[in-house]
């Protein structure tokens, strides 16, 4: 693929551009100031900031490599997991932010005890640096490959952990959110280029429509027994992946935490949420237009859905490369050069989030147990060197994961296995008043131990699950919730204080509901809560 040299300008200018923003906005005074950007960013600030993290550079392939193979169907991710945002925003927020915590696992700790936060935190930090930081860095490695052929892998690598880690340990939080408020912007307009030249090359809405109007290319709802999202699935396995990944995972929640006030912090998490909508036409949409405009020359592709490997094996067609080749089949010189920036700033801003939540975790939830008399500029000291080890750790293994296809392919699946306990368990904790602090414990356990059993059954013995991983995360859920519950009533009362200050209880609403009185509808977060629902099922019915 060629390049032009006034693309290559135009990206070497953004990535120097990002890098001098991100360090002029950096604050590292104090602990609160490096790990949460002194608690003080505005909601508008707070979504972009959240949709820069959550979208990877393996989202940008996934989700039209996806779009080419089956269709819309991966969409069920993202409109279902705006229902949870919206649940997330009203009910456990208020909590994260008024508990004063820097990390996930530090609420458990509040709500439970210091057993539960450290073995949260353990498999967080673990699920960070071997799975987000090293699997964003050669995804995005795998991207830019391709653009650039002749450039070697580990170089890639290393280059893009500099730019990313160059701000981020210096600057803390502040800087990796100043970074994303760009860089979000940059992706969701370069995307949406993208989708309008696309659009345009295939002759337009009609035309796609009668292209793909048959069968199930253009619908959400699949058969149950669908390879990618079975409709049962949808509705059962989807809001327990999206609750982890919104409401407990670090890399996110911390964005949140970063908010000047509760109030910032919903509509935060409502902003992005209704730019989740949007990601059906500038993600995954395209790549369904690089199946009608034979985007790989293949002449006698059929009409029906074929899975990603027999579309490699048998037709040659790589979908990790749809989202690249619409960007050099489609665009103008200049407007490459833009899109490929989108394309790094989805990749930097997962991996400084990703750098960011580890550091956090580390030395807020172990270090500053160890050393308790550490004030808050040995903490920032000791989170930068996290930073650094994390970002050398992640460089080195990198290009391993080559070696191991299904860590990125299966990524989506493992997590799958290893959320639901999480999920229950913060689940019963906030809203069931008799869970205690062994009910959690063995309800994480007991849940890993599942997890674990299925996954060296399938993985290492080869044996056939007959299930979707989508339908296997409310059963393992379950099991750990009940789990949770007899321990729970067969030990003893969990701590009243804590119970009062870490569980939801209608009296809370009532108060809310007091608040809210007299403030205009477009400020009040229910009214926007209950019109970003209507949205969503409205994009539902459309494309049902």
């Amino acid at each position: 693929m060629n390049i032009s040299t006034i693309d290559i300008i135009i990206l070497a200018f953004f990535i120097i551009g990002i890098v001098w923003w991100a360090l002029r906005n950096g604050k590292s005074s104090d602990s609160t100031s490096y790990f949460l950007a002194g608690r003080n960013m505005k909601w508008p600030v707070v979504g972009l900031s959240l949709f820069a993290a959550s979208v990877s550079s393996s989202t940008l392939m996934g989700h039209s490599g996806e779009g080419f193979i089956t269709g819309i169907a991966v969409f069920n991710y993202n409109w279902i997991s705006v229902l949870v945002m919206v649940f997330f925003a009203l009910f456990f927020l208020p909590f994260y932010i008024k508990s004063g915590i820097f990390t996930m696992p530090e609420f458990l700790e509040k709500r439970f005890d210091k057993r539960s936060r450290y073995y949260f935190s353990f498999i967080t930090i673990f699920g960070n640096v071997f799975l987000d930081a090293a699997a964003t860095l050669y995804t995005g490695a795998l991207i830019i490959k391709l653009i650039f052929p002749e450039a070697d892998l580990f170089w890639i690598i290393l280059i893009m952990a500099v730019v990313a880690g160059s701000y981020t340990i210096v600057g803390g939080l502040s800087s990796a959110i100043n970074a994303d408020m760009i860089q979000a912007t940059i992706l969701i307009i370069g995307s949406a280029i993208l989708y309008f030249f696309a659009l345009d090359e295939i002759g337009g809405w009609e035309e796609l429509y009668n292209r793909f109007g048959d069968g199930v290319w253009l619908k959400l709802t699949r058969p149950l027994d669908d390879p990618t999202v079975p409709w049962l699935g949808m509705w059962v396995g989807i809001p327990i992946l999206g609750f982890y990944f919104w409401a407990n995972n670090q890399v996110m929640v911390q964005r949140v935490l970063s908010a000047k006030s509760i109030d910032h912090g919903r509509k935060g998490v409502l902003f992005v949420g209704f730019l989740y909508l949007f990601t059906l036409f500038i993600f995954i949409l395209p790549g369904l237009i690089g199946r009608g405009i034979n985007l790989f020359g293949v002449d006698n592709l059929p009409t029906e859905i074929i899975d990603g490997s027999t579309l490699k094996s048998a037709y040659g067609i790589n979908t990790d490369q749809v989202y690249p080749r619409l960007i050099v089949k489609l665009l103008p010189v200049g407007l490459i050069g833009l899109i490929l920036a989108a394309m790094i700033s989805a990749l930097t801003s997962t991996l400084s989030a990703t750098l960011s939540s580890v550091s956090t975790l580390f030395t807020m939830d172990f270090y500053s147990r160890i050393d308790k008399k550490a004030d808050g500029k040995k903490l920032v000291r000791v989170g930068r060197i996290t930073s650094l080890v994390v970002l050398v750790i992640a460089i080195l293994w990198a290009p391993f994961i080559q070696q191991f296809d299904s860590l990125v392919a299966y990524y989506q699946e493992v997590i799958s296995y290893l959320a639901p306990p999480i999920v229950g368990t913060f689940f019963l904790g906030l809203f069931w008043k008799r869970s205690n602090e062994k009910g959690a414990l063995w309800g994480l356990v007991s849940g890993i131990l599942v997890a674990a059993l299925i996954m060296i059954s399938k993985y290492a013995l080869g044996m056939e699950i007959p299930f979707h991983f989508l339908l296997i995360a409310p059963i393992v859920m379950l099991f750990s919730v009940c789990v949770n519950v007899v321990v729970s009533l067969s030990t003893g009362l969990p701590n009243a204080e804590k119970v009062a200050h870490n569980t939801w209880s209608v009296k809370i609403w009532k108060e809310e509901t007091e608040e809210l009185k007299g403030v205009v509808w477009y400020k009040n977060y229910r009214v926007l809560s209950l019109l970003l629902v209507i949205a969503c099922f409205g994009m539902y019915i459309l494309f049902f």
